[in-house]
């Protein structure tokens, strides 16, 4: 018989690991979207491990290069191996080296013993759900080199921050192009060469609607790619649900940069699927993103501690790839929906390394803007831009003249949203989903349009803008500042604000900024 070398070894509670006990009503909403059954025997975890060296997210590099540099350390892979084997759990490599994710998969009982833990089955609305509560405990020899064990747990994570409009007198709506025009994107500007990821937690399209929507708008429709992650599917069927997600970023996206190619990653609405789902994006050698648009996310204290540190890590391995990473901020105002109240900003916008993008009224006339103020109609229970302060990450250097409001946690700092876009659905965006045209709004929409201009930004550039921020930080010319309007918990002003952010783009000058805030890389 084998030596017993981890289940002999102290227990020892992995960090940031720590689930609260499980409330089926915290889930309900999210139920309602597209989210699958959980899956029977056998269970499959995603076990993150330390990169080898710490990721700079300002220094550029290869695929090959950072697979080199931040993979993770042989020793730990092999010690996670040991451990796999010795609990009688199957052990296979995601791809990509410097994902450093390993997939471990076994039964119900033998994940139990192994991370020392409890799970439970809870049925909510006809859907089975698998929770922990408490700490995973991982043998002392594992502790310093894991950063987190994803799948235990399979409740769901994420929801969508779209708004299907509720008809009201006075209401417009606008093609994406219309948006793009009003905000000066280059006329006639192409996308030609650019791959842009859309991360998908639920739902699917259609191809006949993608064929019929961009006929009816005038633009060539682009070539859409589905990419599975975790068992996800394109799975449409449910028009009021997140099908009108995936819709809406592929037809925003691919309507303001022409010529672009979609990939649609699709990945279970868990911490695990979420994670993956970019991680997989970030370093697909096949498609090749050079900017990823993510329109999911919750508050931040609904994540783990681990599950965040996993997810961020991969939007920093994205800054050093050359991609850029859009996050929509959240449709519940600075609340971010969190029950009780309170100021609460949404993860993962509220990452350093992603460009979280806030919501804006727009009214226009043909090219030209009328007004354009903070989103928020909240008094008539239709949304508000998400907004504010995060407790758990530190202010940014390149947001250190932008004076943020100081963070309610000691730790926290970093401003949410950068920028801003037309969210509001009074002033939303004519899609087309399942067979029916609509008007969808939502920061939802922001984060698809600031991926199709940074598409266009890089084809005009020649080289992929990567990591934005500290450039657009340091080009407040190239934003149209909002200085009217609120989200409840903070009012818009001159400058950056924790309503819009810098502002709406002015198109044209966005990329110009972006022509010089970075270098070339190749992947």
């Amino acid at each position: 018989m084998a030596t017993a070398r981890f289940a002999s070894q102290k227990r020892v509670a992995l960090r940031g690991s720590e689930r609260q006990p499980f409330h089926p009503e915290s889930v309900r909403t999210l139920l309602a979207q597209e989210q699958p059954q959980a899956a029977e025997e056998p269970i499959t975890v995603s076990v993150v491990l330390a990169p080898k060296q710490p990721i700079d997210p300002h220094v550029r590099m290869t695929r090959e290069e950072f697979d080199q540099k931040h993979c993770a350390d042989p020793e730990a892979d092999e010690t996670v191996r040991a451990f796999a084997q010795e609990f009688g759990l199957q052990v296979e490599a995601a791809h990509g080296k410097g994902r450093r994710t390993l997939h471990l998969t076994g039964s119900h009982e033998a994940m139990e013993r192994a991370f020392g833990v409890t799970l439970q089955a809870h049925e909510v609305q006809g859907r089975a759900v698998r929770v922990r509560e408490g700490a995973i405990m991982v043998p002392e020899e594992l502790a310093g080199q894991v950063v987190a064990v994803l799948g235990l747990d399979n409740r769901p994570q994420a929801r969508p921050h779209f708004r299907v409009i509720k008809p009201r007198a006075g209401d417009v709506s606008y093609t994406p192009m219309q948006v793009a025009q009003m905000y000066g994107f280059p006329v006639d500007a192409k996308a030609t060469g650019q791959t842009i990821g859309l991360i998908e937690l639920g739902g699917g399209f259609k191809l006949a609607d993608i064929t019929a929507y961009f006929a009816s708008i005038g633009v060539p429709a682009p070539s859409v790619t589905t990419v599975s992650v975790d068992k996800g599917k394109n799975t449409p069927g449910d028009a009021n649900g997140a099908d009108g997600e995936v819709m809406l970023d592929i037809e925003v996206s691919a309507a303001v940069a022409p010529g672009s190619k979609v990939a649609v990653y699709f990945a279970p609405n868990t911490d695990q699927g979420f994670i993956d789902a970019i991680s997989t994006a970030v370093h697909d050698g096949t498609h090749k993103p050079s900017v990823v648009s993510i329109s999911w996310g919750g508050p931040e204290s609904n994540w783990t501690g681990q599950a965040m540190t996993a997810l961020d890590q991969a939007c920093q391995a994205a800054a050093a790839l050359g991609v850029t990473i859009t996050a929509a901020s959240g449709d519940d105002g600075s609340t971010d929906g969190v029950s009780g109240g309170g100021n609460h900003v949404d993860f993962p916008a509220s990452s350093p390394h992603v460009l979280a993008c806030g919501g804006t009224k727009l009214v226009g006339s043909g090219t030209s803007i009328t007004s354009e103020v903070v989103w928020n109609e909240l008094s008539a229970n239709e949304g508000a831009t998400g907004g504010g302060v995060s407790t758990i990450f530190p202010l940014p250097s390149w947001q250190a003249k932008s004076n943020v409001p100081k963070s309610p946690a000691s730790g926290g700092g970093r401003g949410v949203p950068d920028v801003a876009g037309d969210a509001d659905p009074a002033t939303g965006y004519t899609v087309r989903v399942d067979g029916q045209t609509t008007t969808i709004g939502g920061t939802s929409a922001v984060a698809p349009l600031w991926a199709g201009l940074i598409a266009l930004a890089n084809a005009a550039n020649r080289h992929d803008a990567g990591f934005v921020n500290p450039a657009l930080y340091g080009a407040t010319a190239a934003f149209r500042d909002i200085t009217s309007g609120n989200n409840d918990g903070f009012k818009a002003g001159p400058g950056w604000d924790a309503c819009t952010g810098l502002g709406s783009p002015q198109g044209a000058k966005v990329i110009a900024a972006l022509a010089k805030g970075s270098s070339s890389t190749k992947k």
